[in-house]
């Protein structure tokens, strides 16, 4: 990060790891971040001429997925410690490629739970970019709120349902206009209505190629903030996919939904307090070469206590969701409750600190040639995107 360095526990690989990704996110993130963010038309951040697959090339060659992902060499809670640093600098980089790159990566980490060779072998391509479909126009994070009640039916007519034919299910409906990468997605991890041929309705968790016929997508979603973050609807149209694509089945449905929310809410976590520290380094610099008053106005009480009480709420975000991550790693089952209060928070703390890093900037705050009104925005989408903040606390409210 650019501000000083309070880490006292890394190891020299670790400080390597993070030196190399602060200056992917430096270098390349935000340059890129700011050029798609000032696309007036969605569509053009997914053109193929669009720096966009750039940075996903460059992305991949770091090697991330690989080093954070199950390793003899690394203990679960240095891994842990790893995803935390990264996703840090990532977010520091630029929110929505951050979400991007990691919501990628969904389909072969549900291809890994299942213990399936062929299921991993067959999603897990380096090419493949994934997305997350849960979210349909009639449910959102009541999804999230109902997934775990046995015996309880979520209210409402679900809009996407697998149904149970032979050795295939079949999918039909569509998936909201929510959904992260979903027009450029080539493969899904998508929890919907099941119906096994028993005429009840369950809910279970499949893996979907979506380039297969059948599968159709909307238009990108055009949106105030995280606009390098492609968004957009998912359609199926009586699409077959083989019986062994289910990989949560409904028995296991609230366990495991319990554990990947757990795993995207903490990620969550560590992205926005990368955010969160972006603006707090862009108003501390800002405050010492903006001069109100015949002096820079860092030297102004008022501007200190303010930034004061920026660090402060960073810090204890970043305390907060390093702790939950590390708890969740090491631990079986993992606590939804402990990374919800980890995505609230920091989410939270990301959008104030952005409102109070724009105060700073006074009327220079306002325009788009500054960086700070972006962060603001694309704290803003956080928290609402993987699960309101307020349903996501009544949820986890239930577990204390």
């Amino acid at each position: 990060m650019a501000s000083i360095d309070y880490e006292v526990e890394l190891t020299d690989a670790e400080r390597a790891v993070r030196e190399t990704v602060h200056s992917f996110a430096e270098e390349v993130m935000r340059p890129a971040g700011a050029e798609l963010d000032a696309m007036a038309d969605p569509r053009d951040v997914i053109a193929k001429d669009s720096i966009l697959w750039e940075v996903f090339e460059k992305h991949r060659a770091l090697g991330l997925d690989d080093l954070t992902a199950p390793n003899a060499d690394l203990t679960p809670a240095q891994q842990a410690r790893l995803r935390c640093i990264i996703s840090e600098e990532l977010g520091w980089g630029d929110a929505g490629l951050a979400i991007s790159f990691g919501v990628a990566g969904f389909p072969r980490m549900m291809a890994q739970m299942s213990g399936k060779p062929e299921l991993v072998e067959r999603f897990s391509a380096d090419d493949c970019i994934g997305c997350w479909a849960g979210t349909e126009p009639d449910h959102g994070s009541d999804l999230i709120y109902y997934m775990n009640r046995q015996g309880v039916e979520q209210p409402g007519r679900p809009n996407c349902i697998a149904r149970k034919d032979g050795d295939s299910f079949v999918l039909s409906g569509q998936k909201a206009a929510w959904v992260s990468n979903g027009t450029i997605a080539k493969a899904a991890a998508m929890f919907c209505a099941v119906d096994m041929g028993d005429g009840k309705r369950a809910d279970a968790g499949f893996l979907v190629p979506l380039d297969v016929p059948g599968v159709s997508k909307g238009k990108p979603l055009n949106k105030i903030g995280q606009r390098a973050l492609n968004q957009g609807e998912i359609f199926f149209d009586h699409v077959r996919i083989p019986a062994e694509y289910m990989v949560i089945p409904p028995d296991a449905y609230g366990f495991a939904t319990e554990i990947i929310l757990s795993t995207a809410n903490g990620g969550m976590g560590s992205i926005f307090v990368g955010v969160a520290q972006a603006a707090l380094d862009l108003a501390v610099g800002y405050a010492k070469q903006r001069v109100q008053g015949g002096v820079p106005i860092f030297q102004h009480q008022n501007v200190k206590m303010r930034l004061f009480k920026m660090f402060r709420k960073v810090q204890a975000a970043r305390a907060l969701s390093r702790q939950v991550t590390l708890y969740n790693s090491i631990n079986v089952p993992s606590q939804l409750h402990l990374a919800v209060a980890s995505k609230v928070t920091s989410t939270n703390t990301a959008f104030e600190v952005a409102s109070s890093a724009l105060q700073i900037f006074g009327g220079n705050g306002l325009s788009r040639e500054y960086p700070i009104e972006k962060l603001l925005r694309d704290a803003r989408a956080s928290m609402i995107e993987d699960g309101c903040n307020d349903l996501l606390s009544l949820v986890a409210a239930e577990s204390l």
